[in-house]
């Protein structure tokens, strides 16, 4: 049996704060130990800044669109934006690649996206946007009762 929810919202990025909240509540249930909401913040945020920052430069009149399922053992994190696109996907996931020089950004978002995740997948048409598929295992062990929130 799984579980999801959908979350539609501007592409400002004080909703940054807004896609991180949603997500934790949503995996709540799952009763994550502090490393993992951690994890999950970060993972959320990279996504949501990378569709904002990069996919609609800025625009706040589009839409990011997210969707989180929670399956037996893992949860997946569909970001998607339907902004300019990556023209080249090996380019883009090099560490320290930023298709924003001009900003101040370390180029580090999808090399973190891909070192927290279990599972990571990216795809893009140039001019339509950029849909990233992210899976995380999660453990329901009793045995950090004490590190959980």
């Amino acid at each position: 049996m799984s579980n999801s929810m959908e979350l539609k919202f501007k592409a400002s990025i004080s909703n940054e704060l807004l896609a991180r909240q949603a997500l934790i509540a949503f995996i709540s249930p799952l009763n994550p130990t502090v490393d993992e909401i951690g994890e999950y913040k970060t993972i959320i945020s990279e996504a949501v800044s990378n569709a904002i920052i990069h996919g609609y430069r800025f625009d706040a009149s589009k839409d990011v669109f997210i969707k989180a399922t929670i399956f037996e053992d893992e949860v997946e994190i569909i970001v998607r934006d339907y902004g300019v696109g990556i023209k080249n996907l090996e380019e883009a996931k090099t560490p320290h690649f930023s298709s924003r020089p001009d900003l101040e950004r370390a180029g580090m978002g999808l090399t973190i996206i891909e070192t927290l995740s279990d599972s990571f997948s990216i795809s893009s048409v140039e001019g339509l946007g950029v849909k990233l598929i992210i899976r995380k295992k999660y453990s329901l062990s009793k045995e950090n009762d004490e590190q959980r929130v």
